[in-house]
């Protein structure tokens, strides 16, 4: 990761755009760019296109979408960014944040309509922050699907995507101008592209444990349920070349990932009326603010470990998610007749479990919030048969990074921009603030989707605008391709 000097370096091919990661911020940006008429070239370190987001359910929040009007939801680019702002405790830039509250929703319907993904919205359960229902997502409920579908579009789009082509080095001008990327196939070999216009999509720092510690102590141990590659690279390319970072301790942890399985457990266990226990069977916080704080709060617990208690009826919905089924499948998902047997079967005394439950369903019938402060009564009472997963918390991504505008341009700390660098999704600052609780649900790929879109369309313009990208694409990029090291994604 380092950033070195252009003009002593001799391309072997050129590209009008360039990006750099191949999850969803970076395939939507291509995919944008080549819309605009741009060639585009995508970079990616990995065999097969999959990032953070294949690890995700692929849920993307968006207002006023035609989804939502079928379904007679009323939503608005304003409700939206409210919700964002008050969640974040107005961190959060509120231009950048209004700019993609609109530009979200149209964003989704181009993908639909232009790449034929075809998106629902979720009605079954509100998510932690929402005014209303907004989530909106594929048939399967996974990032996997996304993931895919994202990168089969942008194959017959026509972006070029070399894969298992680490970028190393950024080459640059004085003033900032990257003029290319240096890449590293696994075998050692080395190839150089040039680009008018660099769009960084290579997510966060949340896979350096050294910068975790560093931005994130309270996480310095958690497990890291993110992409192995989401190694800091654009925030270290970024600070090299003058850019201003904000918000470097603001990430998305979660309170649910079923262990030892390493399986996301959708919040609508928590949602729909589920807790959370330690090892003693007591509960420790309110688990219905959010997953991200949540993750935390589990940590801190002994071992790390908690469980989530929750019943068929619960479960019932909770199947409605790829990954919840991979985790009965797995057998991570245990099941009670009865609070003793409840008990036994995750490890805790009978009588503080027991205790637990009753304080719950007692602040449920009164009608009041509970030890803890949560409204219990929006939810019916947990009913025989109990359900249980043993989880514990773990970060999925960091959310702050390089400052950009509403045009995704990497700005310096005097706000201007640096001339021809984009970031999207966790390459840069998100819309989340400095704290997990500012983590709204979506907001990850809100910007992954929302900047890859506006940063895609930008880069277009730039690289069309500047006579020396004219001739950018006279030579294949399959000039600088190994065969048997790297391929296009389908």
């Amino acid at each position: 990761m380092s950033v070195r000097p252009a003009s002593s370096t001799r391309f072997e091919v050129e590209m009008p755009v360039v990006v750099i990661g191949a999850g969803a911020a970076g395939l939507v940006a291509a995919l944008s760019a080549r819309a605009e008429g741009a060639d585009v070239l995508v970079l990616e370190r990995d065999p097969v296109p999959r990032g953070s987001t294949a690890m995700s359910a692929g849920l993307i929040p968006a207002p006023a979408t035609r989804w939502q009007a079928k379904a007679g939801i009323v939503d608005t680019v304003e409700l939206f960014a409210a919700d964002i702002l008050a969640k974040a405790q107005r961190e959060p830039d509120p231009a950048l944040v209004t700019h993609l509250a609109e530009t979200i929703g149209p964003t989704l319907e181009w993908l639909a309509d232009a790449h034929g993904l075809p998106f629902d919205v979720i009605t079954e359960f509100l998510y932690p922050g929402h005014s209303t229902f907004r989530m909106h997502g594929l048939p399967s409920r996974s990032g996997t699907e996304l993931i895919e579908r994202l990168a089969a579009a942008a194959e017959a789009a026509g972006v070029e995507i070399l894969t298992q082509a680490r970028v190393a080095t950024l080459h640059a001008d004085p003033d900032g101008r990257v003029r290319g990327v240096g890449i590293v196939r696994p075998d050692g070999t080395t190839d150089a592209v040039g680009c008018g216009a660099l769009v960084l999509a290579c997510s966060g720092y949340g896979g350096n444990r050294a910068l975790v510690e560093r931005h994130i102590p309270a996480l310095a141990g958690a497990t890291f349920f993110g992409h192995a590659g989401n190694q800091g690279d654009a925030l270290v390319w970024g600070e090299a070349l003058g850019a201003a970072t904000r918000h470097l301790s603001g990430h998305q942890g979660h309170g649910a990932i079923a262990h030892p399985h390493g399986i996301q457990i959708t919040w609508a266990t928590i949602t729909q009326g589920g807790i959370q226990v330690n090892r003693d069977g007591r509960r420790f916080a309110d688990e219905a603010v959010g997953y991200s704080e949540q993750a935390a709060a589990v940590v801190a617990q002994p071992d790390g470990i908690a469980f989530t208690i929750f019943d068929e009826r619960i479960a019932a919905t909770a199947r409605g998610f790829e990954d919840f089924r991979q985790a009965e499948r797995a057998g991570a998902v245990l099941s009670a007749a009865t609070i003793p047997e409840l008990a036994d079967r995750i490890g805790a005394p009978a009588t503080a479990l027991a205790a637990t439950l009753a304080a719950v369903e007692a602040a449920r019938a009164a009608g009041v919030p509970d030890a803890f402060g949560r409204d219990v009564a929006r939810t019916p009472p947990l009913a025989p048969p109990y359900r249980a997963v043993k989880v514990t918390g773990a970060l999925l991504h960091t959310q702050g990074g390089l400052v950009v505008d509403t045009d995704a341009r990497v700005l310096r700390p005097d706000g201007t921009a640096l001339p021809n660098l984009f970031a999207a999704g966790g390459a840069a600052c998100g819309v989340s603030g400095s704290q997990a609780s500012g983590y709204l649900s979506g907001n990850g790929l809100l910007a992954a989707v929302g900047l890859g879109r506006v940063a895609g369309l930008a880069a277009a313009g730039l690289a069309a605008a500047d006579p020396a990208a004219d001739d950018a694409a006279q030579r294949s990029p399959a000039t600088c391709t190994d065969p048997d090291a790297a391929g296009r994604a389908g």
